[in-house]
């Protein structure tokens, strides 16, 4: 029996004339559908992920793939017991994701690279010179990522062409293989990679989600968890035997990929710990932290 919810992510390139109209009507589309989650339109497009009703998010797919300008959206979809976001946020952007490259920006659908299926990607891992590089946030690839892939230590997607620029001598003459979560990151980062003088480019199609479903390679190779934007944080990805949980618990060291936010609201970091280590020391990402905040609320309360 299905789930009575849907979790849907995707993402359009498309030239938009008007994104703060189309906004709007979107925004009173997912409000008549009760449709929660986090939607950016931009003139070069739309970047979303929303949960409802089964039957509502049935119902917006089919209004998005009757439209000209959105009817090839490669939907990933996810079965849920409820919703995973617990309000529904639009918003009209400079661009829906950004590498902040200024004069230099250009459109995906004018320059990305190639697209590899699951089992093409799942081939091409296996290849001589290759390298496999993410392109998502240090947190994402900390619960989660390809083996053997290059981790870039950079907070922020917009962080990614100086990493690039300074690691130069690691990609070049190699076949670069690049990924991200649903594939909306790779469409921009890619053609950047194309634009810096790399001409091996090949890039995950549909991202992680994809791979994690597709009954060839049943996420084969993907160690660990996958990063999310909503109230799940993470969800699975390998099927095989050879599933295993990377990241650990910054308390005790054991395995873990529950993610909290510090309890001292100025730092308010997310990081990992495990449940044991909640309750016996507060959820807190470092000492100085707790120390601060327990000092801060005994000067309020007196105590």
């Amino acid at each position: 029996m299905s789930a009575p919810y849907e979790v849907l992510l995707y993402y359009k390139y498309v030239r938009l004339d008007d994104p703060k109209a189309y906004a709007k009507e979107h925004q009173e589309l997912c409000t008549r559908l009760g449709l929660r989650g986090r939607i950016l339109i931009a003139e070069e497009g739309i970047n979303g992920t929303v949960s409802g009703r089964a039957e509502n998010c049935r119902e917006y797919r089919e209004i998005l793939d009757a439209d000209s300008l959105t009817e090839d959206i490669a939907w990933k979809i996810d079965e849920e017991e409820g919703h995973v976001f617990p309000k529904l946020s639009i918003k009209v952007r400079e661009e829906v994701v950004s590498l902040d490259l200024g004069e230099k920006d250009f459109h995906p659908s004018e320059l990305t690279a190639t697209h590899l299926n699951p089992a093409e990607w799942r081939k091409a891992m296996e290849d001589d010179d290759v390298v496999i590089l993410d392109a998502r946030n240090d947190y994402e690839w900390e619960i989660g990522r390809f083996e053997g892939a290059i981790l870039p230590d950079v907070p922020s997607f917009r962080d990614l062409p100086k990493w690039v620029r300074d690691h130069r001598k690691e990609l070049e003459g190699k076949k670069i293989l690049t990924y991200c979560t649903g594939g909306i990151r790779c469409e921009k980062f890619s053609g950047f990679l194309l634009n810096e003088g790399f001409e091996d480019v090949y890039q995950l199609d549909g991202g992680i989600m994809t791979y994690g479903k597709d009954e060839a390679v049943k996420g084969e190779g993907y160690e660990g968890e996958c990063y999310v934007f909503d109230e799940r944080l993470s969800v699975p990805v390998n099927r095989t035997e050879g599933a295993k949980i990377i990241s650990s618990c910054r308390q005790c060291g054991q395995p873990s990929i529950r993610y909290r936010n510090c309890a001292w609201m100025p730092c308010n970091a997310q990081f990992l710990l495990c449940e044991d280590c909640e309750n016996a020391t507060g959820r807190y990402c470092a000492k100085v932290c707790k120390e601060v905040d327990l000092m801060s609320h005994a000067a309020v309360t007196g105590i």
